[in-house]
């Protein structure tokens, strides 16, 4: 695995989506955003487009999405149910059937802290959503993300992985839920498929990222009550956020779409990122990843269990 170091990329806490992209054509380009049309997904759809790039936005909510989308030109929007294996098959078939390529793709929707719930057979929600909806719908776009010599994968990770590493005898919380550490455990999971991915991949061309956007006010906070969040310190009563370290979506959405198309990052793969940067990995409150989360055994265990669950392996 590359070790886990700067690389001095010039941009930083501060940096947009569309500074990241300066200079950079992605005319020709093909890029698959999941929940592209909401918060730091809309803003990543936005800056791609601006550089040239077709998206596809495959949406839970496609009439929401088309909406939002409508005055965004070289978008197409499909639908997707990440936390239903039956609608990750079907969109999986649909795009394949297109007989195109896919050059980008970046694993961004997300739920976070969300009351107690089962999907599937009976998956804690968030971790069947941000991972193994994700999982399964890379896995079967392979043939799409190979076809052109090539891809980045880009799994949107958090900081909040840092709450919990994967409770490997007990996925689902079965013993008690907690709704932050099983939104931790589900962001760890993001950031080993990334080890993984880019292990399994980059014989084909492959390069797979993971990374904290930052902290930004979306509709990702949708689970949580003001008075939460003020008690949290991320907004006051007027539910302005307090502090330096917010984000706009705009900068929230430069890592992901920085590891997407930066040529900085040729040659590299299956690290964390943050602030347009490679990570430092981190034991304390210092900025960085977890040992735990980019750990090659912990990544290559997870793609197992993560494959018997999903039945989908396009190495298998």
């Amino acid at each position: 695995m590359t070790a886990q170091h700067k690389i001095g990329s010039g941009f930083g806490h501060d940096s947009t989506a569309d500074d990241v992209l300066a200079g950079i054509d992605l005319t020709g380009k093909l890029a698959v955003v999941t929940g592209g049309y909401s918060g730091l997904g809309l803003e990543t759809t936005r800056a791609l487009t601006k550089a040239g790039a077709h998206v596809v936005v495959p949406a839970r909510r496609p009439g929401a999405a088309r909406e939002t989308l409508a005055d965004v030109s070289g978008v197409e929007v499909d639908e997707l149910d990440l936390g239903d294996l039956d609608s990750v098959r079907a969109f999986a078939d649909r795009f394949l059937a297109s007989g195109r390529s896919i050059d980008i793709q970046i694993d961004n929707a997300a739920i976070m802290a969300s009351p107690e719930t089962r999907v599937g057979p009976g998956w804690e929600a968030q971790f069947a959503t941000n991972h193994l909806g994700h999982f399964a719908l890379v896995n079967r776009l392979w043939p799409a993300l190979t076809a052109d010599g090539g891809a980045r994968v880009v799994s949107v990770s958090s900081t909040g992985h840092r709450r919990s590493d994967i409770r490997w005898d007990d996925l689902d919380f079965r013993l008690g839920y907690d709704k932050w550490e099983a939104y931790g455990q589900a962001k760890t999971a993001n950031v080993l498929f990334a080890v993984q991915l880019d292990a399994l991949g980059k014989d084909s061309g492959v390069r797979a990222f993971a990374l904290h956007p930052g902290g930004i006010l979306t509709p990702l906070q949708r689970h949580l009550t003001r008075e939460e969040m003020v008690g949290y310190g991320w907004i006051d009563e007027d539910g302005n956020p307090v502090g330096r370290g917010f984000k706009s979506p705009e900068q929230g959405a430069a890592t992901q779409v920085w590891a997407a198309t930066s040529p900085q990052l040729d040659g590299l793969g299956g690290v964390f990122c943050e602030d347009c940067e490679v990570a430092e990995v981190s034991t304390d409150d210092s900025p960085g990843v977890r040992p735990y989360a980019v750990d090659p055994a912990s990544a290559e265990r997870l793609w197992t269990v993560s494959a018997e669950l999903t039945g989908v392996n396009a190495f298998g």
